[in-house]
């Protein structure tokens, strides 16, 4: 029997890990009202009473949760964790931070051949599973993808579609690409968590600090990676030259992970976007004299926010402006918000390509929710569809969104309504 026909013969296609929090509440949402007829979908998470409470909610207004089966697992409890992960085809995990509470469920897929998508942005996590699972996962089969929230999947899905419209010219080979951001909406309060925990982190070992200042940190083969000197993940960018005459752009707070994303997958790709390709990030400010100072003030700000919610004296006083774990804004918020994510992309000989992502909905919670739960039915629906790279046979290992879920997950989105294309210049 092959992993794929092991995988099918489980009790479940899909257990969401987290289910209580606010961003796993909002993915079982998602499920409920999207996943296919006959799609088997169960939450599980440490408390069956607040399980019970969650499930009875969603259901109040999404009936078809009402049938949601609740499995109990405990991140401290490896036992608990090996029995969901074997029960099921995909494992959803919103339980973070994930250096702290997530190496033992990585672990457990892993070896039980189960698919695993989560939210991390922490790239030290990122790195710790790579270490520890990824040929484990090549041999079992399991994806382990990594991550597949608003951090990194415009990034490293706008990259992908950025390669499939390069594949059109002749030369196909891209020397350098920026992703432009244009948001409304904010962070998640775990995503927050998580930055906090990873320089937490830091500060206790500064070694670390070297690896997640390292631009190809997460590549599977440092030693083959370009020599391109520094890529730094914050600047200054002025529009002019991608379209958006007198507006310009400042630091993008997730670019120090989702660059490292996209530099994966084009290793793991065989370096199909190309050998020397330079990749940055920005989000956009505005245009004019206010456009400029906002990129500035953006990029002061990024960095007193860090300093300021690392400062666990003031976290009581801050919570009014920056949401804890398990917080999040109203439907009306969610509701309002949007992203829209622009890469601009160089081919070496001077042609000029485009691919955009745009949703609208908050990028930090709806948009996230919408993400996270497509890459797991993309895992648990379309196996057959799914790109195997890395020199694995399986198609498993510790994978990004672009080569573990690639094209499959892209029609997916496309049906679910975020809005995908790419264009010559």
């Amino acid at each position: 029997m092959t992993d794929s026909q092991s995988r099918a013969h489980r009790s479940h296609d899909v257990v969401l890990f987290g289910a209580t929090g606010f961003v796993g509440k909002l993915t079982a949402i998602y499920l409920a009202d999207n996943a296919p007829a006959g799609t088997r979908i169960a939450l599980a998470g440490r408390n069956r009473e607040k399980l019970e409470s969650v499930r009875a909610e969603i259901a109040a207004e999404h009936p078809t949760a009402a049938d949601f089966p609740l499995l109990i697992a405990d991140s401290t409890d490896d036992a608990s964790l090996r029995a969901m992960a074997e029960s099921t085809r995909v494992v959803i995990s919103t339980v973070g931070p994930y250096m702290r509470y997530g190496e033992p469920l990585t672990a457990a897929c892993a070896a039980a051949g189960t698919h695993y998508v989560d939210l991390c942005g922490e790239t030290l996590f990122m790195r710790q599973t790579i270490d520890n699972h990824h040929t484990t996962a090549q041999s079992t089969g399991a994806r382990i993808v990594q991550p597949c929230g608003f951090d990194s999947v415009p990034s490293d899905i706008g990259m992908l579609l950025l390669h499939e419209e390069a594949k059109k010219h002749s030369p196909t080979s891209l020397s350098d690409a920026t992703m432009i951001v244009k948001m409304k909406g904010g962070l998640s309060g775990g995503t927050i968590d998580s930055i906090r925990n990873q320089f937490s982190e830091v500060d206790k070992n500064p070694e670390l600090g070297k690896v997640i200042a390292d631009p190809y940190t997460l590549s599977p083969d440092r030693d083959a990676e370009p020599d391109l000197g520094k890529q730094p993940d914050h600047g200054f960018l002025a529009l002019d030259d991608y379209g958006q005459e007198g507006a310009f752009a400042g630091p993008f707070v997730m670019a120090s992970c989702n660059t490292r994303v996209v530099r994966r997958s084009n290793a793991l790709l065989d370096y199909a976007y190309g050998p020397k390709l330079r990749y940055r990030e920005f989000m956009y400010t505005g245009k004019g004299v206010k456009g400029r100072a906002m990129s500035y003030v953006t990029g002061l700000g990024l960095g007193a926010g860090i300093k300021l919610i690392q400062n666990e004296k003031l976290r009581p006083k801050l919570t009014k402006w920056i949401p804890e774990p398990g917080d999040g804004p109203s439907e009306e918020s969610r509701e309002n918000g949007f992203f829209r994510t622009t890469h601009y992309g160089t081919l070496s000989d001077g042609t000029r390509i485009s691919s955009r992502m745009e949703m609208q909905a908050d990028p930090g919670y709806k948009g996230t929710s919408l993400l996270l739960g497509e890459a797991a039915l993309t895992l648990a629906l379309h196996e057959a569809e799914l790109p195997k790279v890395d020199g694995s046979e399986t198609g498993g290992g510790v994978l990004t969104p672009a080569t573990g879920l690639g094209l499959a997950y892209v029609e997916r989105l496309r049906a679910a309504g975020v809005q995908l294309s790419t264009r010559s210049i």
